[in-house]
């Protein structure tokens, strides 16, 4: 296990379930993350709502291709909504429902995230591809 202990507790983080940190975020930013290796890694982003950090995966459900075609943009310039940079489908932030564009009533895929220790980390039971020994 790729750990790092927790200060004042002994407990260890597994590093590799870890997707960026807190501060990396402003209150109303995303980011692309890849975690695993091989030929298929889970690729998904995390959008920061304020207090709250939601993960999904970065498939758009229209197309099935990334969602940042411009590398790394994944917000209206509003920074209200994601925006798939293809089709210009809109999706909330919150829930990753399409409001507007090809796709209307279909959602972004979730990945469950947990934050800890400043830390926002895949959530329990996602098992990132290529790490064959972290557990589902």
């Amino acid at each position: 296990m790729n750990g790092a202990p927790v200060p004042g507790t002994g407990e260890l983080i597994d590093l590799r379930r870890v997707v960026c940190q807190l501060t990396d975020l402003g209150h109303q930013a995303a980011r692309a993350f890849t975690i695993g290796s091989g030929d298929w890694p889970l690729r998904g982003f995390v959008v920061r709502c304020g207090h709250e950090v939601h993960g999904y995966l970065n498939r758009c459900p229209h197309a099935g291709h990334p969602l940042d075609l411009i590398p790394g943009r994944f917000l209206t310039h509003d920074q209200h909504l994601i925006l798939c940079s293809s089709h210009g489908a809109l999706f909330e932030k919150s829930t990753g429902l399409c409001v507007a564009g090809p796709c209307p009533g279909r959602a972004l895929t979730r990945v469950p995230l947990a934050v800890r220790d400043g830390l926002v980390m895949l959530g329990a039971g996602v098992a990132p591809r290529g790490a064959p020994d972290v557990p589902p």
